[in-house]
């Protein structure tokens, strides 16, 4: 049963993705598209996914008519090429909006934004979902961190400060905790963690506590969900 929990965490996307059926981020596609409304998406939209796993928001932004291309270090669609956020293969100044969800808190945001920024068209957009972790004492085990995205996430205000401090102007902050609560419940729901965690001895109930000290954080709103747009400058 240690086997199954070592298998799990070594593959928390792949884990999440089998669990959910859907995209793996609070809100869903909902929240996508109005993500997309929020950042002005349209048939002269040319977009840029940075991190689009299997292209749902491709495929969301594709139906309004806009020019999409994905970037992934993996990718899973044939919208979509090989790269990451800090090396985006496409040229400066030649995107309308650069879209990551849930992507920021998993790499060097400073790098991520000045690539956000050198592929922007002067008012280009960028519209990001990411984890924001409110109290710094929270402490999460570190395989348990890593596959819920905790490992780079930062405060909501210090997210904001990086956007301002690399020369975005923020047009629109919005608040998913209701949303990252429904994706709990849906977890909870499909999995019986409980019980599989009780067969796994010591190390289960480790986790099993680390899990239940998670869920207090995220009812408590110290881990929570947020969407944001900002607009770039008059260069890239």
């Amino acid at each position: 049963m240690n086997g199954l929990l070592d298998a799990a965490l070594a593959n928390p996307w792949g884990t999440l993705d089998t669990v959910l059926d859907g995209p793996l981020h609070p809100g869903g596609t909902d929240a996508t598209e109005r993500l997309l409304d929020r950042a002005d998406v349209d048939a002269e939209t040319r977009l840029l996914d940075v991190g689009c796993g299997a292209g749902e928001a491709l495929t969301a932004a594709r139906g309004r008519g806009a020019d999409v291309v994905g970037i992934d270090p993996e990718p899973k669609t044939d919208r979509a090429v090989r790269g990451d956020a800090t090396t985006l293969p496409v040229q400066s100044e030649s995107v309308d909006v650069l879209l990551a969800e849930c992507v920021l808190c998993l790499t060097d945001l400073s790098a991520a934004l000045a690539e956000a920024n050198r592929v922007l068209r002067g008012g280009g957009r960028i519209a990001l979902s990411d984890v924001v972790v409110e109290n710094e004492r929270l402490t999460v085990p570190e395989q348990l961190a890593e596959a819920l995205c905790l490992d780079g996430a930062r405060s909501r205000d210090r997210l904001l400060g990086h956007l301002a401090d690399s020369g975005f102007e923020i047009r629109s902050v919005h608040d998913h905790h209701d949303d990252l609560l429904a994706m709990r419940d849906r977890i909870t729901d499909r999995v019986d963690y409980q019980g599989l965690l009780g067969l796994m001895g010591e190390r289960g109930q480790r986790t099993m506590d680390a899990i239940e000290g998670l869920e207090t954080a995220v009812e408590a709103g110290d881990v929570s969900y947020v969407s944001i747009v900002a607009s770039a400058g008059s260069s890239g």
